[in-house]
């Protein structure tokens, strides 16, 4: 998923099949298949019987979904070391203020 959102797997891109990707990452192929059934239920890419699976374009609102799926995850990630350490919502933004701001000098440079 992330290949694609990253335009790594452009629109139109073949995949492997199911059984040469479960190969080369030597994984089942049961596994794989419950991927692609995944990224397909996703809107990610569509499986044309006997011609394989294909990347399919992007619809933004797909897009900003995945996307703010894994800001939630990565700030579920934070929230739960920040309970471990004991910071307060207070230290949090300060610390998300802190991360932002850095950000924002490293474009300037």
């Amino acid at each position: 998923m992330a290949a694609i959102l990253s335009g790594e797997l452009a629109e139109g891109t073949a995949l492997p099949s199911v059984r040469t990707l479960a190969r080369d990452l030597r994984i089942s192929v049961i596994t794989t298949t419950r991927a692609y059934t995944e990224l397909a239920t996703e809107g990610f890419i569509a499986t044309v019987p006997g011609k394989g699976a294909y990347v399919l374009p992007l619809d933004s609102a797909l897009v900003r979904e995945q996307l703010l799926r894994q800001v939630e995850d990565g700030l579920q990630t934070a929230l739960d070391a920040a309970r471990r350490a004991g910071l307060d919502r207070d230290d949090l933004i300060q610390i998300l203020d802190g991360l932002m701001h850095a950000e924002q000098q490293d474009a300037i440079r």
